[in-house]
């Protein structure tokens, strides 16, 4: 019965909210629930909807985002999730942003060995790890145990095969760099 009333709820939604369908270049919040804590670090975080209209999730990859609504966004990442055998009842929340070339943005930047480099939208708690995950993960090339944070002049260096480290937060204007790997693969 209640997921039948969620059922409805979200085909409400959906279909009174054809101008809140998600564009390229738009910013969403995405929070996953019903998986333990430290899972949620590895999902919550703010995404930019690539040109080609999709999104760079933890493990299951690129989905579709565009014309989708948010509610409609979150049933279909929570039913990969589910289809990869990776969770087995998440709920997500989908919340939009402004766009990222939208005035007043408050934004971070990372470069190097990631798959999506550039300017990603800040937010208040943002974690290191979080933060490259934003940016798609790093590349089979990207040395993650030597991540360099800028900030404010100073350069700090994070081996992020170290938990602890994961977790350091981001500010705005903090600038992050996935270096390449060594000829000794580090």
């Amino acid at each position: 019965m209640m997921k039948t009333w969620l059922a409805l709820l979200i085909a409400v939604l959906g279909l009174s909210t054809a101008s809140g369908q998600i564009r390229p270049k738009q910013m969403l919040q995405i929070k996953i629930t019903g998986v333990p804590v430290r899972e949620q670090a590895r999902i919550d975080n703010v995404y930019q909807v690539s040109n080609s209209g999709t999104i760079n999730m933890w493990v299951i990859g690129n989905v579709k985002a565009e014309g989708l609504t948010n509610a409609q966004l979150a049933t279909t990442i929570a039913s990969a999730y589910k289809n990869a055998g990776i969770y087995n009842a998440p709920t997500f929340i989908v919340t939009s942003q402004t766009d990222a070339g939208d005035v007043g943005v408050k934004s971070y930047t990372v470069g190097g060995q990631v798959k999506v480099p550039g300017p990603k939208a800040w937010t208040v708690g943002l974690t290191l790890f979080n933060a490259i995950q934003a940016a798609g993960g790093h590349t089979p090339f990207g040395a993650i145990n030597r991540v360099k944070l800028y900030r404010d002049g100073a350069v700090y260096e994070y081996d992020l095969r170290n938990d602890k480290n994961k977790t350091i937060k981001v500010f705005e204007k903090d600038m992050i760099e996935v270096p390449q790997t060594g000829w000794n693969g580090r």
